[in-house]
């Protein structure tokens, strides 16, 4: 009986062992994703967006102008808000 007792004993331990590893395994390969800030995420998309990274790479023309575009409606953004403020604030 106790050698029965000690092969189910080993089994719940080797199950668990098993169930622990692939828990792991599965926290380390999404632990990719969820492993950066948000900030960094976030700036790394803002990057991408304004360095026009969707665009076709072939098409020069179109990469300059997204480019030039998102930059130049970032800055009219930028300038909006802060116009809005100042007339806000008076």
């Amino acid at each position: 009986m106790t050698e029965q007792n000690t092969a189910s004993r080993e089994q719940r331990q080797e199950e668990q062992r098993q169930q622990a590893e692939r828990a792991l395994a599965r926290v380390d390969m999404e632990g990719e994703a969820l492993g950066t800030s948000a900030f960094a995420r976030t700036a790394n998309k803002a990057k991408d967006h304004l360095g026009a990274q969707d665009a076709d790479p072939d098409d020069l023309i179109e990469v300059w102008g997204t480019r030039i575009g998102r930059i130049g409606g970032a800055i009219f953004a930028i300038i909006l808000v802060l116009w809005l403020v100042s007339h806000f604030t008076r």
